[in-house]
């Protein structure tokens, strides 16, 4: 009778959780997809979105190079996204906005930044692309690896370790760059990380599915090789058996193949940490049959304490590729504007464009828009 109570009580338990989630989603959904009506500096009264979750950005390098004006915007309480397809401009207004997902190869601008988040009361993630192509000039734009990996190590002291996640990405093969040499690469960062990140990222260069970055790379003559899937396990096997001396996770980023069998997970690079903003299914966890089969967990697992783990429904962020999981945001950076010119860019259709932008950008440095146009 006292196993069955306490079973009712673990199970009651459990649907009020389901209710607040739910509700917790339902009410988070409706803020990010009802629109506002807000006033403009110059006193223009206009319709914008206001998400909850903001990217900055996978289209450039905000961090980088447009700090200022984000906290800038970020304090007017709105900018103006252009669409990438139409360059229709639209308004974002920040006054929902709880979390940002910051994109960088280079965020050390952010670091006097930071209080500001803080003081809004606005969680953040740093993705930070770390890699290291100093030998073949393929990042010429970014700053020397020593500085970006102080850079990563100031970050972490200030945001805790856990909000800056370690990418190495894309992975790239050359005729200079073979797996042996990749694996060299990743080795002499991963070493210098222990302690700081708990996590790497990785994603394997695939030119063909790009248009910008197999033109980029043979503009620029450089003599890259497309991953083949033999490759691409040879690869994981290798760096899974690297990382016995880490203990990272370790994850892909929009990858359709399966390394589970190396303990390589698929990532949500904005993910189901941001619980709030979720839609959660609580379930008890599978149970042994009398042959000894066990139910396996589906990949979007959350284990959760009383011998359960939870679910979200479909949030997934459907204009991202196939196989990435990341959840719904707004990104409101614009293509075409990173002068860290990488020589494999799909950010920027040329060079010659994302330099006049963010020239453009200078002459007016705290425009509604990020190119001051």
């Amino acid at each position: 009778m006292k196993k069955l109570c306490l079973q009712l009580f673990s199970y009651l338990c459990n649907q009020v959780v389901v209710f607040f989630l739910n509700y917790l989603y339902y009410a988070m959904e409706k803020k990010r997809n009802d629109k506002v009506v807000l006033t403009t500096s110059d006193g223009k009264v206009v319709e914008a979105i206001a998400p909850v979750i903001v990217s900055a950005s996978r289209a450039t390098d905000i961090p980088a190079f447009y700090s200022d004006w984000f906290f800038k915007r970020l304090e007017e309480g709105y900018s103006i996204w252009k669409n990438p397809f139409n360059g229709v401009p639209s308004y974002v207004a920040y006054q929902n906005t709880r979390f940002i997902v910051f994109w960088s190869k280079n965020p050390s601008p952010l670091l006097k930044h930071l209080d500001e988040l803080k003081a809004r009361k606005i969680g953040c993630y740093i993705q930070y692309t770390l890699n290291d192509y100093e030998a073949e000039g393929l990042e010429k734009g970014v700053p020397p690896l020593d500085f970006r990996i102080s850079t990563f190590k100031k970050l972490v002291d200030k945001l805790g370790k856990g909000r800056v996640i370690w990418r190495f990405d894309p992975m790239l093969l050359t005729d200079t760059i073979s797996i042996d040499r990749l694996l060299e690469k990743v080795e002499r960062i991963g070493d210098q990380l222990v302690g700081y990140t708990e996590k790497l990222v990785f994603s394997y260069a695939d030119i063909l599915s790009y248009r910008k970055v197999k033109a980029n790379l043979e503009k620029n003559h450089i003599p890259y090789h497309e991953w083949k899937e033999p490759q691409m396990l040879d690869f994981a096997k290798r760096l899974a058996t690297l990382n016995n001396k880490w203990g990272y996770t370790l994850a892909t980023c929009g990858e359709k193949l399966d390394l589970r069998q190396f303990g390589i997970a698929h990532n949500r690079c904005i993910d189901d940490e941001l619980m709030d903003f979720l839609k959660v299914t609580i379930n008890p966890m599978p149970t042994t049959d009398l042959f000894g089969n066990t139910e396996s967990l589906p990949p979007d697992a959350i284990i959760l304490p009383n011998n359960t783990y939870a679910t979200h429904g479909d949030n997934r962020d459907k204009g991202q590729r196939q196989f990435c999981g990341c959840i719904k945001s707004k990104d409101i950076g614009e293509y075409n504007t990173c002068p860290h010119l990488c020589e494999y860019c799909y950010a920027n259709a040329s060079k010659e464009a994302a330099t006049l932008n963010y020239y453009s950008h200078n002459n007016k440095p705290y425009c509604e828009s990020i190119t001051g146009k």
